[in-house]
């Protein structure tokens, strides 16, 4: 599994995010390219800035969804969005594109970080473990938008 701490795989998205532009249209869902770039930050966000969760954890999402998070298994199509994460208004390319740019960086930066506190829905992950979901979820949003 790839993970966003990996050079190749950093690289990976990097290049892949270079080939949007503000009239790329998503291959599925409703989200505009700027509206996914903006979302695509809230788990770069939740990573780095490292807070302890205001709630305990869900017990379902860890027991059952937790995995699925950084396994090899491409997430599917039109997966739901915890409506905190949904982007409801226009997004500029331009400004989404470059703030997500640098949250990818700064996240990166963090490779060797020895810990990390719970994600408010799945809990505790390891370092290996948070590469991988980052790398997940904007590979998932990459495809989403055909590159």
């Amino acid at each position: 599994m790839r993970s966003l701490f990996d050079e190749d795989s950093n690289k990976n998205i990097l290049d892949r995010l270079n080939n949007l532009n503000e009239n790329s249209t998503p291959l599925w869902g409703k989200m505009t390219v700027g509206q996914m770039l903006w979302h695509c930050q809230f788990p770069l966000k939740i990573a780095i800035e490292n807070k302890k969760p205001v709630k305990k954890p869900n017990l379902l999402a860890k027991l059952f969804f937790k995995k699925a998070m950084y396994n090899d298994k491409p997430w599917r199509k039109n997966l739901p969005t915890a409506p905190a994460l949904k982007a409801t208004e226009p997004k500029s390319f331009e400004n989404e594109f470059k703030i997500l740019k640098q949250l990818i960086s700064e996240f990166r930066s963090l490779k060797n970080r020895k810990e990390w506190n719970a994600h408010p829905m799945f809990g505790y992950f390891s370092s290996e473990q948070w590469g991988k979901v980052q790398y997940k979820h904007l590979d998932h949003h990459l495809r989403q938008f055909g590159v």
